[in-house]
Order: structure tokens, then C-alpha cells, then sequence
């Protein structure tokens, strides 16, 4: 180093916390799954389960194309095979150990071909299964072996020579599942949540931020549908989400069977929550009636995906990758646009038909009751929520800091380098955050808080584009005219 003498100045680059990517916020999905085809059915009942690709579902909750039966295996193929999109959570809320969820299995003798049996009944448990040959206990593994072939049947490959086999077991009763059993309960005594009270477990657990709450195959449901909204704010008391509901089209056997009858049904369940995404009515995927809200969703993930995972752009007109829109019966549904804009007058989203099915409608839940531009609109009300949670992230570690100047000084400049970034890529119209002395009392200050004031204008959706069309007979003059 050479000899130094006299003043000189040295600059050091802007110190910025690297942000904390919550992805735009993981899906967090409740339903049913086939789980005695799981790697451990004995432990995938109301567990969080973070998926990031097909096998990993299967293996963890097991995957049946019975969709009305098992539910999450709607979001399971609109999300990994759809769209290609992930990481999703799973929670399974069907349990074998409810006696409501499981019945005796009809079959009780067994023919016996080749040293080989095939069960004839779907959703076995096969820990509940016991064998007998002429009243005599037959043990596993010693006697005999057991597997699920491809449609998910029980295959028995005896091991010793059988005469007159008989079988008791149970196997899973989706049917017996009922809205309460989705909603979930927090045990007071012992602490356990379950159901979509699971949804405050989801950062403790994994880390991860709830960007949408669904339940597809349930959220038809009132009592579900409002758990969910209830469950988009102060998420583990730090975050916020929005969640995705259906519409019943038919799946109690009344619901809003014909477009005109969905203002009705909407506001009969009571789905009026700003942090609510509506749709009607469900869709045909792959042959199968699947729920809207799969599909919406992991359309909507796969928009945040491909921009920069940045919740700014509208999920509306947006490719559906589906079949048809349907009623739950398979009833096609061929919206039109006056039709479905009506649809979005109500404050819900549908499926129409430009040039391929696409989502359509701009509109929360909340509208038109409720008007303010972050609340009506579905993309500014996710880019609040979003850049609310990754401020929490990335600020987290500035909590029980000294509050001095460094501190807010560093927050400030660096949420609106932040923000710059994203105005310059035509992200948000402005973002701007100050930090006022008027805002922060010394008595405030020293009683530790701080308060921060942040502006944000996320650009609206261009919704009513008008051209205006006027003959212009002056234009013929001059070309007759030769001038």
C-alpha cells in the first residue's frame, strides 16, 4: 500500500438487501387424495405437502382422474400438467382414521389365479387388509405380498399354496368428507390445526409466502368459500393473499344454472371480499369436469411466472389449456361477449371463446360494491398484497435493529431502488416510499416503532378500448379529384 498524505475520499457501492423472492406467492390448495396410494398414507392427512412437480405429488397424497372424488388431483394435473407451473402446497384433508372416512370393503372371498389375486374395489387401505385360507390367519410378507397395479386395485401375490381365501379391509369413503371437515379446526387443548387453518402454518413450516388460497371441488360451497377469504389476511399475522373461489354451476343440484342466475347465487354465498377472485362456471379438461378455480389458478401463476414473477398483469384473456366451460353435469356453456361481461359486472370471471378459450373479467368479488382501484381490480389488489409480503421478507432481519438514522435511511433507499426497477420495466406506473418526522413522534420512536409511508400505482387493466370510426368523404374527393 502506498505512503498516504493528505485528504482523499472513497466511495463504497449502495448497500441493498437482496429482496427475499416469494415467487409472487406460493398456492396453497385443500382438498381430498387417493392417499392410500401414497408413499406413507398413515401421515398425509392434514399435512403441508410442498410439491414442485407432479411425481412429488403422487408420491406424497397419491393421484386418482376421479376428480370429484379426490380434488386435489384437479390442481395436480391443471398445475404440472396444464401449465408446467409449480411450487404448489397440498393439504389433504381425508383421513382414515375418521370412521366417517372409511367403509368396510364389499369383496370377501378371493379367487386366486396363478398365485395372484387382483381386489376388486378402488381406494383400499392396504394396512387394514387381513387374509384367511379355511379360517387360518394368513400373515404379510410370509404367506403373502401386496401392491396397487396401474388403476390403483390391490394385486395379492400368495406366497404358499391357498384353498379358500377370504379378505376383510377398509378402504377410503370420500363421500364422507364434509365442508367442516375443509374448513378445519385449531385445537385449543393440544394446538393442532387442521384444514384450511393450516394456511398459518405454511411460513412457519416451509418458509414460504401464501399467494393463493383455493379449494377446488369445495369453494362451490359458501361455508368454504368464505373460510378461505377469511384466511387472506394476517396469514401467520404477517402476510396477506387472495384466494380463488368457485360458483356452484350445479354441484348441489341447484346453484346458477343459466349465466343471468350467477349475480344471484354470488350474493346468496355471500362472495363479496376484495381478497376474492369469483368464477363461474367449471371446465372440461382432458375429457374430465375439472373446478375453474384449478386451472384459473395455475393460468395465473404460470402469467406471473413468465413476467418475472411480478403479480402486475391481469389474468384475464389470458389461454385456459381446457376443453369447453361447462356446467358440473358436462352441460357445455358458449358464453358470449355481452353475456360474460355481465358476468363481470357481478364481480366474477368466466371462460369465453377468442380465437380459443380464455379467462375472462378484471373484476374482485368486492365490485361493484366496492370501487378503489386496489381492491376492484384483480391485479393491483395481488400487487398490493405481493410487494406488502415481500417487504415483510426482505425487512425482517432489520426488526430489533437499532432505530437510527442508518436504519431508515437504508430501508427508504432501498425500497425505492426497488421500486425504480420495476417502474422502469413498465411494471407499476410509480413507487415511491418517504419516512415523515411528522409520522414518527420522538414519544413514538422511543416506545420502538417506526412507520414508513409507501405510495404504489400498479397500472390498471386497459379493460374498454374504444376506436372511434368516422367516413371521411373528403378522402374520396381527393382521390377522384386527383389531389
Amino acid at each position: 500500500m502506498p505512503y498516504q498524505h493528505g485528504i482523499r475520499i472513497e466511495e463504497n457501492p449502495t448497500s441493498i438487501p437482496t429482496p427475499v423472492q416469494s415467487e409472487s406467492g406460493v398456492p396453497v390448495i385443500f382438498g381430498t387424495a387417493p392417499i392410500n396410494l401414497a408413499v406413507d398414507p398413515a401421515h398425509a392427512t392434514n399435512k403441508l405437502f410442498l410439491c414442485h412437480d407432479f411425481n412429488e405429488a403422487q408420491a406424497f397424497l397419491g393421484y386418482s382422474d376421479d376428480y370429484a372424488k379426490y380434488t386435489l388431483c384437479q390442481a395436480m394435473d391443471a398445475f404440472f400438467k396444464a401449465f408446467g407451473v409449480g411450487p404448489v402446497v397440498l393439504c389433504n384433508v381425508l383421513d382414515p382414521t375418521n370412521a366417517s372416512h372409511k367403509e368396510a370393503i364389499t369383496q370377501s372371498a378371493v379367487t386366486v389365479a396363478d398365485s395372484q389375486s387382483v381386489l376388486n374395489e378402488i381406494g383400499i387401505i392396504m394396512s387394514s387388509l387381513a387374509f384367511k385360507d379355511n379360517g387360518t390367519d394368513l400373515v404379510e410378507g410370509t404367506d403373502y405380498t401386496l401392491a396397487f397395479n396401474a388403476d390403483g386395485k390391490v394385486v395379492v401375490t400368495f406366497l404358499v399354496s391357498t384353498t379358500s381365501v377370504t379378505v376383510t379391509g377398509n378402504k377410503l369413503k370420500p363421500a364422507g368428507v364434509t365442508a367442516t371437515d375443509v374448513i378445519g379446526t385449531i385445537d385449543a387443548g393440544t394446538g393442532v390445526y387442521t384444514g384450511i387453518q393450516l394456511v398459518d402454518k405454511v411460513y412457519p413450516e416451509l418458509t414460504l409466502v401464501p399467494g393463493l388460497l383455493l379449494a377446488p371441488g369445495w369453494s362451490h360451497l359458501p361455508t368454504v368459500g368464505l373460510a378461505l377469504a377469511s384466511k387472506c389476511e394476517d396469514i401467520s399475522g404477517l402476510f396477506r393473499a387472495e384466494c380463488i373461489v368457485d360458483i356452484d354451476c350445479g354441484q348441489t343440484g341447484s346453484g346458477a344454472l343459466k349465466y343471468n342466475d350467477v349475480a344471484t347465487v354470488k350474493a346468496s354465498s355471500g362472495y363479496n371480499d376484495e381478497h376474492m377472485i369469483c368464477l363461474w362456471p367449471a371446465v372440461k379438461f382432458a375429457g374430465k369436469v375439472m373446478a375453474y378455480s384449478a386451472i384459473y389458478a395455475a393460468m395465473t401463476v404460470y402469467t406471473d411466472i413468465n413476467n418475472d414473477n411480478v403479480p402486475n398483469l391481469s389474468p384475464s384473456n389470458k389461454p385456459l389449456r381446457i376443453g369447453s366451460a361447462v356446467l358440473y353435469d358436462g352441460t357445455e356453456v358458449s358464453l358470449d361477449k355481452p353475456q360474460a361481461n355481465e358476468l363481470n359486472g357481478a364481480g366474477v370471471a368466466t371462460v369465453i371463446n377468442l380465437n380459443g378459450l380464455k379467462s375472462w373479467g378484471n373484476n374482485t368479488a368486492a365490485y361493484p360494491a366496492v370501487t378503489d382501484p386496489k381492491d376492484r381490480w384483480i391485479c393491483c389488489r395481488r400487487f398490493f398484497s405481493w410487494w406488502g409480503n415481500s417487504f415483510i421478507t426482505t425487512y425482517m432481519e432489520k426488526v430489533d435493529d437499532p432505530a437510527n438514522y442508518r436504519l431508515i435511511e437504508s430501508i427508504v433507499d432501498s425500497e425505492n431502488v426497488r421500486a425504480n426497477a420495476l417502474v422502469s420495466e413498465g411494471k407499476c406506473a410509480g413507487l415511491r416510499m418517504v419516512y415523515s418526522k411528522d409520522d414518527n413522534p420522538i414519544t413514538a420512536v422511543i416506545d420502538g416503532k417506526i412507520k414508513f409511508r409507501q405510495y404504489l400505482a400498479p397500472y390498471t387493466p386497459a379493460e374498454d378500448i374504444l376506436n372511434v370510426l368516422e367516413f371521411d368523404p373528403s378522402m374520396i374527393e381527393v382521390a377522384l379529384g386527383g389531389e
